[in-house]
């Protein structure tokens, strides 16, 4: 075999085996990439990379601790944990040089919160708690101000803690602190506590003046606690404890008055050497404007009641009811006077400390029966002497009434005389008016009546002038008429003419008969075939040679 001969089958063959090599390379690759590159992620689901470096050649700069891996200004990636995630679908790393590591999505449910603590970043100024920014753009470290509610996020774990937690309550020394989701009621206002500054809206840790209205709000629980206070009015009493029988009814005594059962019950003072007792009710409450304050100072509402309401109530009642008489306070004036002082005092009080007085009412007073017996009799005696009084007065007065009663009725009768002899002449004024009326009403009626005759008649002569003057007039123009078409034509006789030409029939027909010499008769002979329709053409011998002319007509 020649040399030529075995180049080109070398040649092929060499050709074959390389396009195998690559083929085989080829797909070798492909398997390996659908293989051992591919990562998948899946719904719900995302993936952050991490760099591990080149394997032999290459920077193997190391990203800054606290910091993502990114690109250098040569280009060259830096090894350590990358900022971008990936999401659900199909991507291609070699985890030669690649760390994928998946994540779940972090899902709030309904009636949770998300709290965020950043792991990067500078530490926050002193003094300051919380980090300012969305997820994926704060720059320090620390919990974020910001919480979430329902819904997914994508959260890095290499950057962020992401903590859920259902709302709730707490309870501290009695109080209620809520955050999360907080839910404030119609008729209540949530009153803010900062647990730490913001310097956004320039609000001061500690309890805020302004209040949330009736709504849901999402708090987060490292900045706020919520204390939500029912707002409007209550209702505190302050009764004595009285005697009841087996069967609960109250034991009166000789007088009809309640027996106190219970000589501590109820407000007591002393009253000229005895103790008197009475029952008290405020009507107090909190407006929205009100509520801060009332947390601030006391808490809660039952710590109002308990420690300013009824104490208020107890101190207000006695000092004030020290200052009258056990029977000052029976009579209705003076007990009056009471009432009014120790609603004022009460509402003077409360105001001081930022609470709502709406009614202060003394509700009853209890008197010793060794005070309020002699009174009562000497009352009754009073009451029976202004009695007497009374039914005195009263004969004398139904004996006036029953005189008036008379005169009434003579009143009545006197009244009834004098409208009828009224109404009499009051006819017969009419009727007298009704006929002089109707006599002025004939006399101008036959005055109007002659009147219209002499219109009448006055119309009729000048309606015969009229017609005289017209048909003379009428007359005239004829006569004028016939003179100036007789000028116009020259002669009466050219206007006869004139008349009877215009008076001739539009369809009438002339029919021309020659007379030539002779009688008239003679030429009789053709009329009738001339009155018949037909036309003899005759012509004279003598005349036949000479031209045609139209013959004249004879009148």
């Amino acid at each position: 075999m020649s040399k030529s001969t075995a180049n080109p089958r070398m040649q092929a063959g060499l050709v074959g085996c390389l396009t195998m090599l690559v083929l085989i390379g080829v797909v070798g690759w492909e398997m390996f990439h659908w293989t051992v590159n591919r990562v998948y992620v899946g719904e719900g689901e995302s993936a952050y990379l991490r760099y591990k470096g080149p394997l032999v050649f290459g920077s193997r700069k190391m990203a800054e601790t606290g910091q993502f891996g990114k690109l250098d200004q040569n280009g060259v990636q830096e090894i350590g944990v990358l900022e971008k995630m990936l999401g659900p679908g199909r991507h291609f790393y070699c985890p030669i040089w690649w760390e994928v590591k998946l994540v779940k999505d972090m899902v709030i449910k309904p009636g949770e919160v998300g709290i965020v603590t950043s792991k990067f970043g500078e530490n926050l100024p002193a003094g300051e708690i919380l980090v300012e920014g969305e997820l994926g753009q704060t720059k320090h470290k620390g919990v974020l101000r910001k919480v979430y509610g329902p819904g997914r996020y994508r959260v890095h774990p290499y950057a962020y803690d992401f903590e859920v937690k259902p709302t709730v309550a707490t309870v501290a020394g009695g109080l209620t602190k809520h955050n999360g989701w907080v839910d404030i009621p119609t008729g209540y206002v949530g009153v803010v506590t900062n647990l730490t500054d913001n310097k956004k809206i320039s609000a001061k840790a500690g309890i805020q003046e302004d209040v949330l209205q009736p709504g849901l709000y999402l708090v987060n629980p490292k900045e706020q606690a919520i204390d939500i206070v029912l707002v409007g009015f209550y209702e505190k009493s302050i009764t004595t404890n009285l005697q009841t029988d087996q069967q609960g009814r109250l034991k009166l005594d000789l007088s009809g008055e309640p027996m106190i059962a219970d000589d501590d019950s109820g407000i007591s003072f002393p009253s000229g050497g005895f103790k008197v007792h009475i029952d008290y009710t405020a009507i107090w409450g909190v407006m929205p404007d009100q509520a801060a304050n009332v947390i601030r100072n006391f808490g809660t509402l039952d710590a109002v009641e308990t420690k300013i309401i009824v104490p208020q109530i107890e101190s207000i009642c006695r000092n004030q009811g020290s200052n009258f008489t056990a029977v000052e306070l029976l009579a209705g004036e003076t007990r009056e006077k009471f009432q009014t002082a120790s609603s004022n005092a009460l509402q003077t009080a409360l105001k001081d400390k930022h609470i709502t007085l709406l009614n202060g009412l003394v509700r009853y007073i209890y008197i010793p029966s060794k005070i309020r017996e002699p009174i009562q009799k000497a009352n009754l005696a009073n009451e029976l002497k202004l009695t007497s009084e009374q039914k005195e007065l009263t004969a004398k007065t139904e004996g006036s009434l029953r005189e008036a009663e008379k005169n009434v009725d003579l009143a009545t009768e006197t009244v009834i005389v004098e409208t009828e002899k009224k109404v009499a002449a009051l006819k017969a004024e009419g009727a007298k008016t009704a006929a002089e009326t109707k006599g002025e009403t004939v006399k101008l009626v036959a005055e109007i009546d002659r009147k219209t005759a002499e219109l009448e008649r006055e119309a009729t002569v000048m309606i015969g002038e009229a017609e005289a003057e017209s048909q003379q007039l009428l007359e005239e123009a004829k006569a004028g008429k016939f003179k100036l078409a007789v000028e116009a034509f020259g002669s009466g006789d050219a206007f006869n003419h004139w008349v009877f030409a215009t008076g001739l029939p539009e369809d009438i027909k002339l029919n021309l008969l020659y007379a030539g010499q002779g009688t008239f008769w003679t030429d009789l002979k053709g009329f009738s075939d001339v009155m018949l329709g037909r036309q003899v053409q005759q012509t004279p011998p003598q005349q036949q040679t000479r031209p045609q002319t139209s013959p004249q007509p004879q009148r």
